[in-house]
């Protein structure tokens, strides 16, 4: 497995090795052993999710404030545009963001730790998205930031119409007024 660090260091993309003919391909997805000697991050995933979405939905920026997640994210199906935001205030990084494209061709995954708000943007006609989580998902810990805050000044990459939000992501407040990580 390849892995680069990203402009904010504690979030990894990660690249792994791709066997393939023209019978089609194999890759291992997750084994605990080579992400802890790649990335020196020992981890216990909890959840597995798997979200679909339509072109121009845009899932964030999420976290949660209690019991925080960190998650190991990819694309199985499609493309998407995934950004990272750093909200601990006490990091030199504190409201910077790192974006990357994860698709189905590209296999990547993008490690975002604890302590990072999470979204995506997806740019193919639809995508499916997995994860894993190193803590369960509360709904009473569960907050989102607004997408397009011009204090943390995320580009992305919009083309034509605003993207489609969810209910809590179209009215979530803004970075300065956000419960965040100390």
């Amino acid at each position: 497995m390849k892995v680069t660090r990203t402009a904010l260091p504690e979030v990894l993309l990660l690249e792994p090795r791709v066997f393939g003919d023209d019978r089609g391909f194999f890759m291992e997805s997750w084994n605990a052993r080579t992400f802890r000697e790649a990335t020196g991050v020992d981890v216990d995933f909890v959840q597995d999710n798997h979200s679909r979405s339509a072109r121009n939905v845009l899932r964030g920026i999420h976290y949660q404030v209690v019991r925080p997640q960190g998650k190991l994210v990819r694309v199985v199906s499609g493309a998407v545009f995934d950004v990272a935001v750093d909200l601990r205030k006490s990091s030199p990084n504190f409201g910077k963001w790192v974006g990357v494209e994860l698709s189905a061709e590209n296999k990547r995954q993008l490690w975002v730790p604890p302590g990072f708000g999470h979204g995506f943007l997806v740019t193919t006609e639809s995508a499916d998205f997995l994860y894993k989580t190193t803590e369960y998902w509360y709904q009473e810990h569960d907050r989102s930031l607004r997408w397009d805050d011009a204090d943390l000044g995320i580009d992305w990459r919009l083309a034509g119409a605003g993207p489609l939000l969810a209910a809590k992501d179209a009215a979530a407040p803004r970075v300065a007024e956000a419960e965040v990580y100390e």
